[in-house]
């Protein structure tokens, strides 16, 4: 009785046969406004061909030949949008956006939308998108990127992405992906409009648009009235967007296929003439449930249930075309069952298609690329000569980790064009810490610029930039700021790979101040010692330096990695060593450097060995080598014997077997981590040493404690120290 897709199913065939439909809700005749019959056949087909994919779906679940239900019934008129939008406009797309992909399949030559959705739905490792990773709606030739649970965490890349198509037309980006004058479609669902990312999205496209920027996205609410079990208020859509700075509001009836083509045709034509927002809001119904283990009866009532299901997306469209003399009931029946058939077939030799089977086919997309590219030559000096000025006669003097950081930056972005620095306070202001300061005025707001107060659509914006051929330097002005952004990080641009098969890219070089150490100033916030976020997400580059001559030499190989392989790579500047200059006494100089020669680089997994001592070794990094440094020279004076310091520079990637050679015969390695012992990378670094070594390491970790920090003179007490590092090494060589 409760097998509403069954019901569905017959039913549609019943009330055509009957002539039995819903009324509807707006006109069919539009006063001005003229389509192709073709466009309204076609549309119908691919709404009856979705529908069908979403009951054969279920059908292969109970066989246990299909993982992933949740299907696009009720949506069905988005359709429309797959007709209307041209091939160049990138989509970013709901997860009920099958009549999307299938209507714009059929302007693609060679397209066959069926069978690779097939794949999908059965995880075949021959699904030309993911390889079997998830069931996505995602195409390179249909410039459809995947989406995977799409709760908004799409919507400030897709804001991005808008934003760059211009961009990259007024800088001549020769990398760029887009067309000129193309424009964005992003999908997403009534409920998840309340998210915080899509608030997030919505703000920032509505600012830019305010300043005079451009941003030629059409926002698409899919309004089916509810999120999971949970109803959304009737008008709430409506009464929060229709009034929206700088996004113009356009309603339209998704159950009228004809209602909605003039109302689509008015957003692209808006948006694609004036380069601005759209919110497009379609309301429509779901049917079948939120997914196929969803019940609806357990928060519905069945006059309810069956109410929703009469107004079914089908039999408006048929109701239509019946109208409009396109088709007959009995040409929409044989359509059906056609497609029933068509379907059918396809996806029982979709089931039959190589799966994923071992681990190494599953990871090897987690940092592919299938676009190759080398970097530009290094810039000649006489470019470097007119962009630094005044400064190009200090290059060659001593200075610090910020002066040096800063050098290295407009080198990259002479180097590589496509290459734009933004964040919070970069552009005037050069950074809170002046790390960009003059880049601005070096290269202009179009590539130097200022972002919202908002880490969500700072790394959005990279995300979105990336999709069209950019590298993005974004800044998060703090560490501990990077948390709000994290699903940003994790749940979009580091999966992107993953699910495209390494056809789509978003590379981006972060660049984070973090860390603890700075004095008087901060507490939690502008002292965060924490780094575990990035050690638990696949395939992006962690890179901490520890002085100026390292930084540059790390920025420019992850700028390399990023341009040529398109990695994701974070970039953490201890604040506390930006205006050191000193290592063991006030003026002597020994942590100020000169800045590199062009083509110097420290490359992903090298490390730098300060000593040749067989006693101990001291791994570190960041503010841990500077401390490392200091102790070394006092545990030296007290055991009489040399030690070394071995500077990991990257905490991603870290060559074990190297680090195993470089220590050597030495009787104890100590790994010295500022960051909190629960979930510092010092704990997978010791698993890791011991396990690789033939012989037993007498091997331990200081770190810090698993504490918050204090503002003040207690901003130390929980962190390694100096002293703290001396007694555990002393400690270790029982001495």
């Amino acid at each position: 009785m409760f097998n509403r897709a069954e019901i569905i199913d017959s039913n549609f065939l019943t009330f055509v046969n009957d002539g039995k439909f819903p009324h509807a809700k707006s006109p069919i005749d539009i006063p001005g406004f003229r389509f192709r019959n073709h466009d309204l056949i076609s549309i119908f087909e691919s709404q009856v061909i979705s529908r069908h994919m979403d009951l054969k779906a279920r059908l292969l679940k109970e066989d246990g030949k299909c993982f992933y239900t949740i299907g696009s019934s009720g949506h069905e008129g988005n359709a429309v949008f797959g007709r209307v939008f041209s091939l160049n406009d990138i989509a970013f797309l709901h997860y009920r956006s099958t009549p999307f992909f299938i209507e714009r399949s059929k302007l693609a030559h060679g397209a066959t939308p069926i069978y690779d959705t097939a794949l999908s739905f059965a995880a075949s490792s021959e699904d030309p998108i993911s390889g079997g990773r998830h069931k996505v709606i995602g195409s390179k030739k249909l410039n459809i990127p995947p989406q995977t649970s799409t709760i908004a965490s799409h919507l400030p890349k897709a804001v991005g992405t808008a934003v760059s198509i211009d961009r990259a037309k007024d800088l001549s980006i020769q990398e760029r992906n887009l067309k000129d004058g193309s424009i964005v479609l992003c999908s997403f669902g009534d409920a998840s409009a309340n998210h915080a990312t899509a608030l997030s999205a919505f703000n920032t496209a509505s600012l830019i648009q305010h300043s005079g920027g451009h941003v030629p996205i059409v926002f698409i609410c899919e309004d089916n009235g509810i999120g999971i079990s949970v109803p959304t208020e009737e008008s709430w859509i409506e009464k929060n967007f229709s009034q929206r700075n700088g996004i113009k509001y356009i309603k339209a009836d998704g159950l009228n296929i004809i209602d909605l083509l003039h109302k689509t045709s008015l957003a692209n034509e808006f948006s694609k003439t004036k380069r601005k927002p759209v919110f497009l809001h379609m309301k429509t119904v779901r049917l079948l449930g939120h997914a196929g283990s969803d019940i609806e009866v357990g928060y519905k009532a069945l006059n309810e249930i069956e109410a929703i299901e009469f107004n079914d997306p089908l039999l408006h469209t048929a109701r239509i075309m019946i109208d409009k003399k396109l088709l007959s009931k009995e040409d929409i029946i044989s359509i059906y069952e056609n497609s029933r058939m068509r379907v059918s077939q396809v996806f029982d030799q979709a089931c039959t298609r190589p799966k994923l089977n071992n681990s190494k086919n599953v990871m090897k997309s987690i940092t592919a690329s299938n676009i190759k590219r080398k970097a530009p030559s290094l810039p000649d000096e006489a470019k470097r000569r007119g962009v630094f000025d005044k400064e190009y006669q200090r290059l060659n003097n001593k200075n610090h980790m910020a002066g040096l950081i800063n050098y290295a930056l407009s080198d990259i972005l002479l180097r590589y064009s496509n290459t734009v620095v933004f964040g919070e306070d970069v552009g005037k202001k050069g950074g809170v810490y002046h790390i960009t300061a003059n880049l601005q005025k070096q290269f202009g707001a179009r590539r130097v610029f200022d972002s919202p107060l908002d880490e969500t659509s700072i790394i959005g914006f990279a995300s979105g930039f990336g999709h069209n051929g950019f590298v993005t330097i974004p800044e998060i002005q703090f560490l501990a700021y990077f948390h709000n952004a994290e699903d940003q990080l994790r749940g979009e641009a580091a999966t992107l790979q993953f699910f495209s098969n390494g056809q789509f890219t978003n590379p981006m070089v972060i660049r984070i101040p973090g860390l603890a150490y700075q004095k008087g100033f901060g507490g939690h916030f502008h002292n965060d010692n924490s780094l575990a976020i990035f050690r638990d997400i696949p395939g992006i580059i962690l890179g901490v330096p520890s002085n100026g001559f390292a930084a540059v030499k790390m920025l420019r190989y992850a700028m390399r990695l990023a341009y040529e392989e398109k990695r994701i790579v974070i970039f953490i500047e201890p604040i506390a060593l930006y205006m050191t200059k000193d290592l063991h006494s006030k003026n002597d100089l020994k942590w100020s450097f000169e800045y590199p020669l062009l083509d110097k680089e420290i490359a992903l997994g090298e490390v730098i060995k300060y000593g040749n001592g067989k006693t101990l070794t001291v791994i570190s990094y960041g503010n841990g080598l500077y401390l490392s440094l200091q102790a070394k020279k006092e545990i030296e004076k007290k055991i009489n014997k040399k030690i070394q310091v071995i500077d990991l520079c990257w905490l991603s990637d870290i060559d074990i077997k190297n680090l195993l050679k470089l220590i050597g015969k030495c009787a104890s390695v100590l790994i010295v981590d500022e960051c909190r012992r629960s979930g510092c990378y010092g704990e997978g670094l010791m698993v890791d040493l011991q396990k690789a070594s033939d012989a037993k390491l007498n091997i331990d970790i200081h770190a810090a404690e698993n504490s918050f920090i204090p503002l003040g003179e207690g901003s130390t007490s929980t962190l390694p120290s100096k002293d703290s590092i001396i007694e555990a090494a002393i400690g270790m060589l029982d001495v």
